[in-house]
């Protein structure tokens, strides 16, 4: 049985970290890696209201919209109501990126970053409707949301609203048995609830990539065929079912063309890449890390409401991934509402009740000389 996105290619081109010129999009250089990406065959451009402070959106206006006939591609992009001080101020936004894009329609329109922290916002600025309004009147083709949380929360999130067409989510061999990221469980509620899947951070922001420690890097090295790291990590995530595209941020043009290479012929890992992925996958947990769980039970006893859960994992980020500057940029926009590492009261509550022991009040001090 055919399914949305079905014939859509699975590499999509998610203009999040794009070349640049000083402080300013490389339109150039993004126009040069828009015509190979799609000179190989593909089609599909992600972008969002935020990124880049709108000027993704401007650049797809610039590298694709003005350049191809609208039939060439397809083009998503996403809302994003967290700042937003009325739900007309939300609305207001799918209009801002239409004139951006320059874009009569978009193909995929996302309801962006939908989790529990975040669900009460969206349901009470009426967007889950306004979505479908904009559906019927031919604006977006199809709606749909990504999603950074729990299983168990897009289980509701779905069961609440089987009309939407799609669901983003975080899929890669790292996270695939996480129990933070839950890459695994999340797919599989996706699937029960027959519901298309776009992947987004295939490589995790890179790295699977080249950043990748030695040790993880020998296990690929050692299976042979020249394949690069970003390949494993990239076929990986294209080998589910119900999949419309993966997406990958590329930022220059040598990474277009070796995603090009492997994904215009696009064959699945067979069950020896499996076996290969899953060896460096255990390889990448053999890694020196904070040992937490995201069980969450540290946060209702902070007097500061301080972001444990995501401070460690941005420890892990740099510890694991060799990412001190994706760890820092992360950890800035996990705090940048508060909750930031220099809160804490050193009160020890969660100490006290992790139940696995973490001495959480050193590595957040750890978190601030390093990210702050």
């Amino acid at each position: 049985m055919s399914y949305l996105g079905e014939s859509i290619p699975k590499l999509g081109f998610g203009f999040m970290r794009l070349p640049m010129q000083g402080k300013a999009i490389d339109i150039g250089k993004t126009i040069e890696m828009t015509d190979a990406f799609i000179d190989g065959g593909f089609s599909y451009f992600d972008t969002a209201y935020v990124y880049y402070n709108g000027k993704s959106e401007e650049a797809i206006k610039a590298a694709v919209v003005d350049r191809y006939p609208r039939e060439r591609f397809q083009l998503a992009t996403k809302l994003p109501p967290w700042d937003a001080e009325t739900a007309d101020d939300a609305k207001e936004r799918f209009w801002t990126s239409l004139k951006r894009t320059g874009a009569e329609f978009f193909d995929f329109y996302l309801l962006h970053n939908v989790s529990s922290a975040y669900v009460g916002i969206f349901d009470s600025f009426g967007l889950w409707d306004f979505v479908l309004e904009l559906k019927e009147k031919g604006l977006i083709r199809n709606a749909g949301f990504s999603f950074h949380d729990k299983a168990d929360v897009l289980d509701e999130i779905l069961g609440k609203h089987p009309e939407m067409d799609f669901v983003q989510l975080q899929i890669n061999y790292a996270d695939w048995e996480s129990p933070s990221v839950q890459s695994r469980k999340c797919y599989e509620v996706a699937r029960k609830h027959d519901t298309p899947v776009i992947v987004m951070e295939p490589v995790r922001g890179g790295m699977l990539g080249d950043l990748l420690f030695p040790v993880v890097k020998s296990v690929f090295d050692e299976a042979g065929a020249g394949a690069s790291y970003a390949s494993w990590a990239m076929r990986y995530a294209a080998s589910i079912d119900g999949l419309i595209t993966v997406l990958s941020g590329m930022s220059t043009i040598e990474q277009v063309r070796d995603n090009v290479s492997f994904m215009k012929d696009f064959r699945p890992l067979d069950e020896g890449e499996r076996a290969v992925v899953e060896k460096a996958r255990k390889a990448l947990e053999s890694l020196p890390s904070v040992p937490c769980t995201d069980c969450g039970y540290c946060l209702p006893g902070c007097p500061a409401g301080v972001a444990i859960p995501e401070i460690l994992e941005k420890l892990n980020r740099e510890r694991v991934y060799n990412n001190p500057a994706g760890a820092k940029s992360g950890y800035l926009w996990e705090v940048e509402f508060g909750g930031k590492g220099s809160d804490c009261t050193e009160c020890g509550n969660c100490e006290d009740i992790c139940p696995q022991g973490i001495g959480i009040i050193e590595l957040l001090k750890e978190a601030v000389a390093k990210y702050e």
